[in-house]
């Protein structure tokens, strides 16, 4: 399978007034390159039902173990454990449950009001999913060749110009002011400016939108732990190293980064869901053979 790649030509502009110089100006060129060959396992059979039980397992091998704090010593007392309590004794006609110290009210028991839990979570408890390495190689593939059709990426939610007739889009020479360079080394001078537009000159600036409109309060208790916002996913950017054009991209909204020797199904398909927009480096899929 043969895909033609896209040759960039950046050509920076930049004004100079008497206060001094105006934002750098970036008019980008498109054209067609080179076509590259694109390896097998772009041609594998879609399996929908391996790449949700690749990122199961990725999402569970990943989970940190929690539990409550047993209250010892002079621990800090787990939840439902912080009242003082004494126990009457046989002979009293009344259930042998914990209660507060000088009342009648039970307390820390499971079945009592402000009680511990009965079975809380315990840090012992292994998340892992174990899965096969064909299995997984098999669900990456398989993502890999979903991201070739343009119905399946359409209908999962992404936007692109209707110029757009093959997937995926693949990033060849660039140019910048005439001079030859490679593109996943590019001066970061204006780095995510430039990959924003060069993104917008490819057809996928509607896509970008999305995902910067898109982004919301997370609802819940998410909110206090680290992950206020929730972000739509939008293009994944595949490299060979993570130099300056990776360190530029991840800046934008929804845009995630990924070299080509880490690559899977996760990054492919984010929550099982087959069809991402994707876009390579021509040594990325180099890397990849």
């Amino acid at each position: 399978m043969k895909v033609a790649s896209y040759n960039i030509i950046n050509n920076i502009e930049q004004d100079e007034l008497d206060a001094g110089r105006l934002q750098e100006v970036y008019e980008i060129d498109i054209e067609i390159g080179k076509k590259v060959t694109l390896p097998d396992s772009f041609n594998s059979e879609i399996r929908a039902d391996l790449v949700k039980l690749a990122v199961a397992s990725a999402r569970a091998n990943r989970r940190q173990a929690y539990g409550s704090n047993p209250h010892a010593g002079k621990k800090k007392p787990m939840s439902g454990m912080k009242h003082s309590v004494e126990w009457w004794g046989k002979g009293r006609g009344v259930s042998r449950i914990m209660r507060r110290t000088g009342q009648r009210r039970g307390a820390q028991n499971p079945h009592t009001l402000g009680g511990r839990r009965a079975h809380g979570p315990k840090v012992e408890k292994d998340w892992s999913r174990k899965l096969n390495r064909n299995e997984r190689r098999l669900a990456r593939n398989s993502a890999l060749s979903a991201t070739t059709n343009l119905e399946t990426v359409s209908n999962r939610g992404h936007r692109f110009a209707e110029e757009i007739s093959s997937l995926p889009i693949i990033l060849g020479e660039y140019s910048e002011n005439g001079e030859k360079m490679d593109i996943e080394s590019f001066n970061l001078k204006g780095g995510t400016r430039k990959v924003n537009a060069i993104f917008e000159a490819l057809g996928l600036g509607d896509d970008l939108m999305r995902a910067r409109n898109g982004r919301k309060i997370r609802a819940g208790k998410g909110t206090m732990r680290g992950r206020v916002r929730r972000t739509p996913k939008s293009v994944l950017l595949v490299v060979a190293n993570k130099d300056g054009l990776a360190k530029s991209a991840r800046n934008l909204p929804g845009v995630d980064v990924v070299a080509a020797k880490d690559l899977s199904a996760e990054h492919l398909a984010p929550g099982g869901d087959l069809g991402r927009l994707t876009v390579f480096t021509k040594a990325a899929v180099e890397a990849l053979n």
